[in-house]
């Protein structure tokens, strides 16, 4: 089968982004797949080759779009029509072949299989009230107002393109599923959960790994390490974290915060809350399981999330777990057995309260740490996930197929 995969961007450094790599990298070595990629940045994805026009050949075939500088909804449109604008010159030209489209959101209107990480109506209701610009000081309007044209658009590419009926969609959580039901009518949507790379995410290797980390991010011994991974900070619960953290100031709590976001939106809050001398801002890294290693908990308060892999990554690596009830990773945790769930996001004060538990209840702490590593171990292949999504492939263009006939 020869697959055309469209997204602006491919590594390993993002959980949506890094879950279409560990998929086409299967396709490719598994199933002996051709993937025409079309996408503006790759980095890590093995076995990229330039642009071929050979059918039969397997491989990873890197159609580069091209970029333009400038805010992200300007880069988005930008991206939305050249991706649009050089399929289709490559169709003309017999360079594209593809038997079908796959792709991770609403990065085109033509997709055959949409795999949906996020419904942006959904998270667009429960991000409001931190949306309005009452909240910000005035010189912070111009990136608020930005935003919120970004998620009106992603918003009505989601009416367009989810509502079609000949589109299959995939869901990575069931509550993604749920929320393509109520809000697009959608009741279709195939279930295929996230995971992650057991090899690679395990307690040996964040153990390893810890001591030398420790020293290298200057956290002592008594230091404890919360941490939080994600771009979207408003999304990802990082303001209601901020509040807990500022009740529990007679505990040597320390937070990291790993991800791409605007960290001047937050320098007035952490100065009035007292708060600038023990949270610490890191970009990305490839190497994510060093950012686990130095942690002694994860906390996921997530707003709105249809999957949140880092809160599975941090069960993978045997670190106790908070995490949002709207978050779709909370579909795996068994509250209070293999880790914490927080049912409402906007409660800082019982937020609060569940950090503090982990930090006093060791015993408590190391049992559910323990039972979560085991529950990834046993229940999460990449394996499963791909062979889920190539059966679900299959029978699109099975039927397709038999339609022409």
């Amino acid at each position: 089968m020869r697959v055309a995969v469209v997204s602006p961007f491919l590594d390993r450094q993002h959980g949506t982004e890094m879950c279409v790599v560990e998929q086409i990298e299967r396709f490719v070595s598994k199933y002996g797949w051709s993937i025409d990629l079309y996408a503006q940045q790759v980095s890590q994805v093995q076995g990229v080759r330039a642009p071929h026009d050979a059918d039969a050949a397997s491989g990873i075939y890197w159609h580069r779009i091209s970029e333009i500088p400038g805010p992200h909804l300007l880069k988005f449109v930008w991206w939305f029509i050249a991706n649009h604008y050089r399929r289709w010159l490559d169709r003309r030209a017999g360079r594209l072949r593809a038997d079908l489209l796959y792709t991770p959101g609403t990065n085109c209107l033509d997709a055959d299989a949409i795999v949906v990480h996020i419904v942006f109506r959904a998270f667009y209701e429960q991000a409001r009230a931190e949306l309005s610009l009452r909240r910000v000081p005035l010189k912070m309007w111009p990136r608020i107002i930005h935003r919120k044209l970004y998620y009106h658009l992603i918003m009505f590419l989601e009416r367009k393109i989810y509502r079609d009926p000949g589109v299959t969609l995939i869901a990575v959580s069931g509550k993604i599923a749920a929320q393509l039901k109520r809000y697009l009518g959608r009741v279709d949507a195939i279930l295929i959960p996230d995971t992650v790379d057991t090899s690679r995410f395990t307690p040996e290797t964040r153990q390893q790994r810890r001591q030398e980390l420790r020293k290298a991010f200057c956290y002592s011994v008594q230091d404890f390490v919360l941490l939080l991974i994600g771009n979207d900070w408003k999304k990802k619960g990082l303001d209601n974290l901020l509040l807990a953290l500022a009740g529990l100031r007679d505990l040597p709590v320390r937070l990291l915060v790993v991800g791409k976001d605007d960290q001047l939106l937050y320098n007035a809050m952490l100065r009035q809350l007292g708060l600038r001398h023990i949270v610490s801002f890191k970009t990305p890294s490839p190497e994510v399981v060093q950012f686990y290693a130095v942690a002694d908990a994860y906390v996921g308060p997530s707003l709105e999330d249809a999957f949140n892999l880092p809160i599975l990554e941090a069960m993978a690596c045997g670190l106790p777990v908070i995490a949002s009830s709207q978050t779709g990773a909370s579909e795996n945790i068994n509250d209070r057995e293999n880790g914490l769930i927080l049912p409402d996001p906007h409660d800082h004060k019982h937020l609060a309260d569940l950090i503090r538990e982990l930090y006093t209840d060791s015993p408590f702490r190391s049992r559910i740490a323990a039972a979560a590593a085991e529950f990834v171990r046993t229940n999460c292949s990449w394996e499963q996930n791909t062979s889920a999504t190539c059966q679900v492939l299959e029978t699109i263009l099975a039927r397709r197929r038999s339609s022409m006939a």
